[in-house]
C-alpha cells in the first residue's frame, strides 16, 4: 500500500474560471498566503480530474462556456458531494445570488472584488471543510466501534436507546437480567460511552434509535 502523502492531506483551494489570466491571478494570491491552489479552465475539467482526498474549497465563475457554475453547484449537491463553495462573477445579480446562497455557498463576490474579501471567505470555506472531514471521521470511527459490538451487544444497545429497562429488555430477549447487565456494561465500555445520554447521542448519530 503506498503511504499517505501529507502534502495531499493539506487544505486545497480548487479554483474554476475559463479566464486563464484570473486563474493565474488566483493561484498567485493563494499561494501568496500559504495555501495550496489547484485550477481547472471549466467545470468538466474538474469533474473530469480526480477528486482531491484533503478538505477542499471551490473559488468557482458563475458564467462559463457550457456548464455553469450554478449548474455545478447543483451537481454535486445531487452526488453528495459536499464541499464549500464561493462564487465569484463580473455579472452577478441578486436572484443569481440568493440561488447560491441559498444552496449552501459560503459567498457570493462581484468582480472586481476586494483581495481580502475572496481570502476571508475561502478561509471561512476551508473551516468549515475541515470541520465537517472531522464529523466524518468522528462518524466513521464510531460506526466501526459498533460495527465491531457483537450481535447482541449491538440488539441491547438498540434497545437500551429506545429507553428499556434492563427487566424489559431481559423479558423481550428471553435472557437474565443479569445477562443483559453484563452485555450491557460490555456494550458501553467498547463503544466508548460514559453515560446514558452518551450513548443517546451515539445512537442517533449512527441512526440507530427506535421507539420501544
Amino acid at each position: 500500500m503506498k503511504a499517505s502523502d501529507p502534502e495531499n492531506e493539506q487544505p486545497v483551494v480548487l479554483v474554476i474560471d475559463d479566464d486563464p489570466s484570473l486563474r493565474e491571478a488566483l493561484e498567485g494570491l493563494f499561494s501568496s498566503v500559504g495555501l495550496r491552489v489547484e485550477t481547472y479552465q471549466s467545470a468538466a475539467a474538474f469533474l473530469q480530474a480526480e477528486m482531491p482526498t484533503a478538505p477542499g474549497c471551490l473559488v468557482l465563475d458563475i458564467r462559463m462556456p457550457g456548464q455553469s457554475g450554478l449548474d455545478l453547484q447543483a451537481e454535486l449537491t445531487r452526488e453528495d458531494i459536499r464541499i464549500p463553495i464561493v462564487f465569484i462573477t463580473g455579472h452577478g445579480d441578486v436572484p443569481m445570488s440568493v440561488k447560491a446562497l441559498k444552496a449552501g455557498a459560503i459567498d457570493f463576490l462581484i468582480k472586481p472584488f476586494r483581495d481580502q474579501d475572496l481570502l476571508d471567505a475561502v478561509t471561512a470555506g476551508l473551516d468549515r471543510a475541515c470541520r465537517q472531514r472531522e464529523t466524518e471521521k468522528r462518524l466513521s470511527d464510531l460506526r466501526a466501534c459498533f460495527d465491531a459490538l457483537t450481535p447482541r451487544e449491538q440488539e441491547i444497545m438498540k434497545h437500551v436507546t429506545a429507553g428499556l429497562m434492563n427487566k424489559q429488555i431481559a423479558h423481550q430477549l428471553g435472557l437474565t437480567e443479569i445477562t443483559v447487565k453484563i452485555h450491557r456494561g460490555n456494550m458501553m465500555r467498547k463503544i466508548g460511552a460514559k453515560s446514558l445520554p452518551d450513548l443517546v447521542r451515539m445512537a442517533d448519530n449512527l441512526g440507530l434509535r427506535q421507539s420501544p
